[in-house]
């Protein structure tokens, strides 16, 4: 039996430890990481072995050569471009026609019973047997579903936290029968999980996954190659560690020479023909490469070092990563998650802060501080974007230095020459930082279109209609006057989609920015008649028929809704009462206390001017709040099922777009009208994706945010309300009447803490658990898992995305049963989190 290594990869997230090797080559316990896996191999008598090459094949090559000193066949397939998982394998079938194969990734560090495995192939007769694993976290790769007797029955690849329905995992270990390659294009790429196995299982074929009990770890990030290089010292995975045992855990190679005055607490390991000298401490999970000089009075703990590296007295290593050939000088300190490329110059007394990547051939001057690249902010943001952008403190997390680095990590997903469109909120802060944005997209070959201080809807519209390839808006956050959002969008106008925010983390993360020759700074306009153009658009695409004369109460809230109300107003012949118009700068967003004290004013403004509603923008005109004729606040939810009815009793036919926590009272709403409902996921861009079809007639998400398609896919305020103008006009009944008739929601929410390693967990509980309900109920995995019964109650369990949490709403025809439901399953994610 032959096996196929694919080693093609460049190690992106790795850099800059891959910025100059490939990635199976980097070192685990002094022995590249392919090495392990051949290694492996080998223990299971596959000595015939096919290596697929693309990024720095040469390197590969001439490392491992034919084989010979391994005791194995090495023979290589080298792809001219990349040509994906597939595609690679299928490049190197001229080798692989006579029998079956194993696959197997040369980067990832395993210690898996391939011949167990071998063996469950062949008794299931399956074509294809995938290698699966329980992980914790299974976000970041491909989550593989299988039936209880263990036939694959979907793939998910990269999966949110809605889409997690298991925690079994794709290894990229294979075993194929030769007849697969058939099904594989020559020449471009291809993927596995992504493209072949679903055309497969469409046609039946045969394909297993064994769930393997061995050691498994996909050294993809510095986290987890920290962590490889650990369980490799502790025993967790079984490998071979050149040395011998000197002590428990103390490995130390034959060559090697440490001074008996040396402190050495285990499990670590001191690579061949280098020197420790007394004094110096090594501490648990320290690796030190070959050909390494530790002086007098070093310290490292959990550190990892490349070969012919030199540590000078007193330097101070702790959680980091020393590149091949570098020196680190005397009284030097580099902390945790730093990277420190090949062949760099740490001089004296110099101080590299956590997680700063030294990319290679670097000089780091003497008395240095160095802390310009910090991954991770200090509220423990697990990725750059959250729920509202990139969010931080002013000058603490979000900095003028970010910004640069997010608008020229930006620039560099982007072609050059294109334009980008700006904008900002009324706040100091967002008007300073705009310029650092600005300032990086020139530099980067960008045009930018800044529409200065505007109401975010109007920075959308622009985004969508000036052949931008995208926007920038920056915010206060709301509630939180010391901190900012800044909002990426697409070429839609809409948020950036998390495929998009994905790549844009990769070039961030990597800080390899790209900066325009001289000849290639590009320009800054502000266009003319941003506002009138988006008024004038407006008040074409919305229907404003029987408005004229009446009367309602507008508050902006201070915001920038109040520079494109009076354009919109004074158009269309309504008698406005309008608070809070000005722009307030120095307090660009509110208090809970403080929304609540307007609201109330807004409410008896209203009911003392006999308006017909209410209505109060929040500070970007994104969101509207809406009070009735009798000054009674209405709640979001309500509020959403009120403007619903409204619509859908005007329409009569088409869709709207929901998000699935939403109450299913807006079922009976649209049924009763002949309007169907079209439910969504609760992504940042799913009501965005789904406005853009034909036949929707409208969007909302519960909290204050509609969509008016026929004017633009994106959340508007300002459209919402003037929309909402017209279809109060035109109806009979007033607000509170249209609430009066409406059912009551019995929707309850609860969240649940849930550790992040737990989650890919719970998730497969929830799923066991939803399959075991009686028949007649329906599980729905649009996002998260819905378990709707027979009488129409139904639960939904979803992982929070930026929080350690598991949120779930219930709804039943009362509240004790909707609480029931709550509370069941509530026990069954906190006996999975435990």
């Amino acid at each position: 039996m032959k096996a196929v290594v694919m080693a093609g990869g460049e190690g992106t997230r790795l850099r800059p430890m891959t910025a100059n090797q490939p990635k199976p080559l980097l070192p685990v316990v002094n022995r590249p990481i392919m090495e392990h896996v051949l290694r492996l191999l080998k223990r299971h008598s596959i000595t015939e072995t096919v290596v697929t090459l693309q990024f720095l094949a040469a390197l590969v090559r001439n490392y491992f050569g034919d084989g010979d000193e391994l005791g194995m066949s090495l023979q290589y397939a080298t792809e001219d471009v990349p040509l994906g998982t597939a595609g690679s394998v299928k490049n190197a079938a001229a080798r692989l026609r006579d029998d079956r194969f194993l696959v197997i990734s040369g980067d990832a560090l395993t210690d898996i019973d391939l011949s167990d495995m071998v063996r469950f192939h062949r008794e299931n007769s399956a074509l294809v047997t995938i290698g699966l694993k329980r992980v914790p976290n299974p976000l970041e790769f491909g989550i593989v579903i299988v039936d209880e007797g263990n036939r694959v029955q979907r793939f998910l690849e990269k999966p949110t936290w809605g889409q997690v329905f298991s925690d079994t995992v794709n290894t990229g270990i294979y075993i194929m029968e030769p007849e697969v390659l058939d099904a594989v294009a020559s020449g471009e790429p291809v993927d596995w999980s992504a493209d072949v196995f679903p055309t497969l299982l469409e046609r039946g074929a045969p394909i297993f996954g064994y769930v393997a009990e061995g050691y498994w770890e996909d050294v993809g990030t510095h986290d987890s190659y920290l962590k490889a290089q650990a369980d490799a010292l502790s025993g967790r995975v079984a490998v071979d560690i050149g040395g011998f045992e000197v002590s428990p855990g103390v490995w130390v190679a034959e060559s090697a020479s440490v001074d008996p005055d040396a402190v050495l607490k285990g499990p670590l390991l001191v690579g061949a023909y280098s020197k420790v000298e007394g004094g110096a401490e090594l501490r648990e999970y320290t690796v030190l490469g070959n050909n390494t000089v530790v002086r007098e009075g070093a310290f490292l703990h959990r550190a990892v070092v490349h070969d012919n590296v030199y540590l000078g007295p007193g330097s101070h290593l702790r959680g980091c990563v020393i590149g091949k050939s570098t020196d680190v000088m005397a009284g030097a300190r580099i902390e945790e998650n730093a990277v420190i490329g090949d062949e760099c110059v740490i001089e004296p007394e110099a101080y590299v802060s956590s997680g700063v990547k030294v990319y290679p051939f670097k000089t780091i001057e003497a008395g240095a501080v160095v802390n310009t690249s910090v991954i991770w902010e200090s509220r423990g943001q697990r990725s750059l974007f959250g729920p509202r952008g990139v969010s931080g403190l002013v000058n603490v997390e979000i900095t003028p230095e970010l910004c640069v680095r997010l608008a020229s990590a930006y620039a560099t997903t982007l072609k050059k020459g294109e334009h980008v469109v700006t904008s900002r909120d009324s706040s100091l802060a967002a008007r300073a930082l705009k310029r650092a944005v600005i300032g990086a997209l020139n530099a980067s070959a960008i045009n930018v279109l800044d529409l200065e201080a505007a109401p975010l809807p109007v920075a959308r519209f622009h985004t969508a209609r000036e052949s931008a390839a995208g926007g920038i808006a920056l915010r206060t956050t709301a509630g939180d006057p010391q901190s900012i959002d800044i909002v990426i969008m697409d070429d839609r106008g809409a948020d950036l989609p998390p495929a998009a925010q994905r790549k844009l983390e990769r070039v961030f993360s990597r800080q390899e920015f790209r900066r325009a020759f001289p000849g290639e700074i590009a320009e800054l306009r502000f266009p003319a008649r941003a506002v009138e153009d988006y008024a004038y658009e407006l008040l074409r695409c919305v229907d404003m028929t029987g408005i004229r004369d009446m009367k309602v109460v507008v508050d902006c809230a201070g915001g920038t809704s109040a520079l494109v109300l009076p354009t919109l107003l004074g158009r269309v012949g309504v008698d406005v009462l309008t608070v809070n118009a000005r722009l307030d700068d120095i307090s660009p967003t509110e208090t809970f206390a403080e929304r609540r004290r307007d609201l109330q004013r807004l409410s008896e403004l209203v009911s003392s001017s006999r308006a017909a509603f209410g209505v109060r923008f929040d500070p970007v005109g994104e969101r509207i709040a809406l009070v009735d004729e009798m000054g009674q606040l209405i709640g979001e939810e309500r509020a959403l099922l009120v403007v619903l009815d409204l619509i859908a009793a005007e329409r009569r036919t088409g869709r709207v777009a929901l998000p699935v926590t939403t109450t299913r009272v807006a079922e009976q709403v649209c049924r009763f009208h002949g309007v169907q409902v079209r439910w969504t996921s609760t992504a940042v861009d799913a009501l965005t994706s789904a406005a853009v079809d034909e036949d929707m007639i409208f969007a909302g998400d519960g909290r204050g945010g509609f969509v008016v398609p026929e004017f633009g896919p994106a959340i508007d305020g300002v459209a919402a309300f003037m929309r909402l103008l017209g279809l109060v006009a035109r109806t009979r009944l007033s607000l509170s009447q249209i609430d009066a008739r409406i059912p009551e929601a019995k929707l309850l929410k609860r969240t649940v803490p849930t550790p992040w390693a737990a989650k890919g967990a719970v998730m497969r509980s929830v799923i066991e658990a939803a399959e075991a309900e009686p028949d007649g109920c329906r599980v729905d995995t649009t996002d998260g898992v819905r378990v709707a019964a027979a009488d129409g109650s139904w639960v939904l369990i979803l992982p929070a995305a930026t929080e350690p949490v598991t949120d779930l709403w219930a709804e039943a025809a009362d509240v004790d049963t909707a609480q029931s439901l709550l509370e069941h399953w509530a026990r069954v994610v906190e006996e999975a989190a435990s």
